[in-house]
């Protein structure tokens, strides 16, 4: 949330003896950060880009003609300084006697376009000038550039520009808000913390309150009546008739503090009702009178599928639950979101209904992400607004309309209230607040801090404080909440810390699991992988019809584009490397531990855990001696066995579940742990990536169940040298490596330790549909030195099974 120094010090008692001080920008910023509404950055404003430091106003003395140029002029300008500077000007409206601004050399000027210019001794046309005489354009006081500003004769030399044009400065906060404090979202709610922080630290103040007691109705020309069908949604609904109004621009002053704050100006009566809003977090609506047909404003819903024109000039089809403003005959306006176009505030508007309610906030909730309306007021709306503060606040908007705009108040408020709301009581023991918070208050300060919040003592006892609670503040409700508002005014610095702690030893159920995913995870960064963390929430476009009846859908998705939690890892991923090959940064290695989620025909909801790898571009930088590979399919394999080893799996199998597919599952005996494919190209082409992409799919919890079975055991690292032969043979083309693999484990040759393939050989002199494979084979004994007869009879067993299952052809 967005809060402007300026306008919040008019709430607050600055002018009081040593308040300037304490209240500081700077200071004041501590302050908010303490009281828990943090201070995430705090910048300068200015209306005029650099203040109009360094400018002054001038007197021309004298013009001639530039003896060189014939649209230049020489002049000499009085700047207050002892001796009048020479200025060559090229503005035709230049002239003896005139007051002007001038930027003397030295001073940085900043035009309303382009850069900032400094200003310097420059010789034109071989005559030399000290500075510049300027105009509105010149020195961002407007965009004009028909010639130099003249400005009036009673000005002195000498005086510096900014204080005769009183730029508008401000320091500008951006406040990290909790969720839970709407009392905090608007400027008056903001001064009401800090003076009960002024209150606790220094003295009593009160917040300087903008609502006045000057009510006054002009006439009853235009009674208009309120109805409210749906009590439900709609507690309380007021409303006041101003007739006579002009709707033009706003004031400067109301201008400066809206755009301050980011917002804006559109016309005075939209903008009375913003600076309402932030001033008091209250929202308000402006319909124009003549839209309400009948005289009469019903609040009610209307049917499934009502066609509604808002003010963006779109249609849009309303819910059932959707609470509308209505008149006699169709909606004007969707309640506490969003106008209608037909009802909107034109500039021909002479008459207005003002509109200041509460809505329910789960309603606007739902209306607001149901059509994509995330407006500053429904923000507040379903965070819930004062009920009690209604009609004050309508008054005040009331007379700033009238004030402002003209016109006359024409009707009595109207106030439709048809059950009031109780305050909500809560109790408070001694030990219960010494407990949550750590430290011992008494009794008077907890009273004092609580009162200065306004919250109400209901009846106090020995060891008990009964509140009731401000209507501000709705989120509370337990006496951990009113805790927190003690320890948050007291400030939250002040915690105290217990010189020692206790702990009680406990068992970390998941100490294990976090241990692999650790192990795993400093695994994958030695080899290159970077860490990514992506959204669980994501887009069905993304996804079939198909999985979508399995996937778990939002009810209340913050936008259309993020709509449902992930029923694929790969997804996600894949916008990541978009994201990254966007950006030149085409050779990526990628992992993540995630979650995807699913629902069953029964109901019940699934969420398992995995660990994704994405792998695409080259492994490794093109160098001197050697070109990077490229990433494939078999570099991606290694890396799965390599994971599964790493978790003592070392006795992996591969399996292509359907021919013809990319995709490879691999199992430890009969247990699935995941899948590896090469993503498909439609799927590519959905994020628009050229390259391709290697995605691995481990079902972590599989995996860290198979790792937990295996049991560690020492042996000594063998001493007797181990004996390599290698063999060709001639297999058919379609022989897979994985089937010579299962060949070989079959004959269950204890000495031979490992089999690597080093060359594949097609070639018709081979025979048709046939290749050549070679593989090298390692064999070891764990007592003694192997002998070559020992090893060939090895040998021998693989090449009568080869050749047996296989039909291999050894080559000599």
């Amino acid at each position: 949330m967005t809060i402007s120094y300026n306008w919040l010090s008019e709430y607050l008692p600055i002018s009081e003896v040593g308040m300037a001080e304490i209240l500081a920008p700077e200071k004041l910023a501590k302050i908010l950060t303490s009281i828990g509404l943090e201070v995430e950055s705090m910048e300068r404003h200015e209306r005029v880009k650099g203040g109009l430091q360094g400018l002054v106003i001038g007197e021309v003395l004298t013009c001639e003609p530039h003896p060189n140029a014939d649209k230049l002029k020489i002049t000499t300008v009085n700047t207050g300084e002892p001796a009048p500077l020479q200025i060559v000007c090229g503005a035709a409206n230049v002239a003896a006697g005139q007051k002007v601004v001038v930027a003397t050399v030295g001073t940085t000027i900043y035009p309303a376009t382009g850069e900032p210019l400094a200003m310097r001794v420059a010789k034109i046309r071989g005559v030399e000038s000290y500075g510049m005489i300027c105009a509105e354009d010149e020195i961002g006081l407007g965009t004009s550039h028909d010639g130099i500003l003249v400005l009036p004769e009673n000005l002195v030399p000498g005086t510096p520009a900014a204080d005769y044009f009183k730029p508008y400065n401000d320091w500008v906060y951006e406040i990290g808000l909790t969720p839970n404090r709407m009392d905090a979202m608007s400027h008056f709610g903001v001064a009401k913390d800090v003076c009960a922080y002024l209150s606790h630290h220094h003295r009593e103040v009160r917040p300087v309150s903008p609502f006045t007691d000057t009510w006054k109705t002009d006439n009853q020309s235009l009674p208009i009546k309120v109805e409210i069908e749906n009590t439900e949604s709609c507690r309380r609904y007021a409303g006041v008739s101003i007739t006579g109004v002009t709707v033009k621009e706003s004031p400067q002053w109301l201008k400066d503090k809206l755009v301050s704050i980011g917002q804006r100006p559109i016309n005075n009566i939209v903008d009375i009702t913003n600076f309402i809003l932030h001033e008091t977090g209250q929202p308000l609506h402006a319909f124009d009178a003549a839209a309400i047909t009948g005289n009469t404003v019903i609040v009610k819903n209307l049917p499934e599928g009502t066609a509604f024109t808002t003010l963006d000039e779109k249609e849009r089809k309303l819910g059932a639950d959707d609470l509308m403003i209505c008149n006699a005959r169709e909606g004007m306006c969707i309640a506490g979101v969003f106008g209608g176009l037909k009802s909107g505030v034109k500039e021909n508007t002479q008459a207005i209904f003002l509109e200041s309610a509460w809505f329910n906030p789960v309603s606007i909730r739902k209306t607001s992400v149901r059509h994509g309306l995330r407006t500053d007021a429904a923000t507040r709306f379903e965070k819930g607004v004062d009920i009690s503060n209604t009609v004050n606040v309508l008054k005040r908007a009331a007379l700033m309309i009238k004030e402002i705009a003209g016109g006359q108040i024409s009707s009595d408020i109207v106030d439709v209230y048809p059950q009031p709301l109780p305050k909500t009581e809560v109790a408070l023991k001694n030990h219960y607040l010494k407990k949550l918070s750590g430290k011992n208050y008494h009794p008077d300060k907890v009273k004092r801090i609580l009162t200065a919040l306004g919250f109400e003592i209901v009846k106090e006892g020995l060891d008990e404080l009964l509140v009731a609670v401000p209507y501000s503040k709705p989120d509370i409700s337990i006496p951990a909440d009113i805790v927190e508002e003690i320890v948050r005014i007291d400030g939250l610095d002040n915690i105290a810390i217990p010189s020692s702690i206790t702990i009680s030893p406990a068992v970390d159920a998941l100490g294990a699991k976090e241990a692999w995913k650790d192990k795993m995870a400093n695994y994958l960064v030695g080899q290159g992988f970077a860490e990514i963390l992506t959204n669980s929430i994501t887009s069905s476009k993304y996804f079939d019809e198909a999985t979508l009846a399995t996937t778990v859908k939002m009810i209340n998705n913050l936008s259309a584009e993020l709509d449902v939690l992930r029923p694929s890892m790969l997804e996600t991923g894949l916008e990541t490397i978009a994201y990254n090959i966007n950006r030149k940064n085409n050779h990526l290695r990628l992992f993540e531990f995630g979650k995807t989620y699913a629902v069953d025909a029964a109901g019940v909801y699934q969420e398992p855990e995995h660990l994704c790898l994405y792998l695409t571009g080259k492994q490794g930088e093109d160098g001197w001696r050697a070109r990077a590979s490229q990433l494939d399919l078999y570099a991606a394999k290694g890396m799965v066995s390599a994971l599964t080893s790493l978790c003592g799996l070392t006795d992996l199998r591969f399996t292509r579940p359907n021919e013809g597919t990319l995709l490879l599952e691999f199992y430890h005996g009969k247990q699935l742990l995941g899948t590896l494919e090469e993503v498909s190209r439609k799927k590519l082409q959905a994020f628009d990536l050229r390259q391709d992409v290697y995605f691995i799919d481990i079902q972590l919890t599989a995996l860290l169940k198979a790792a937990g079975k295996q049991k560690i055991v020492y042996k000594e690292v063998n001493k007797f040298p181990a004996m390599h032969r290698d063999l060709a043979m001639v297999v058919d083309s379609v022989t897979s490596y994985e089937a010579m693999e299962a060949v070989v484990h079959k004959l269950k040759l204890p000495r031979l330790k490992n089999m690597q393939l080093f060359d594949v050989f097609e070639s018709d002199k081979l025979g048709a549909g046939k290749k050549s494979v070679a593989i090298s084979f390692t064999f070891m004994d764990d007592e003694k030195t192997l002998t070559d007869k020992e090893v060939d009879a090895m040998v021998a067993k693989l090449v009568q099974g080869l050749e047996k299952e296989l039909g291999a052809e050894i080559r000599k």
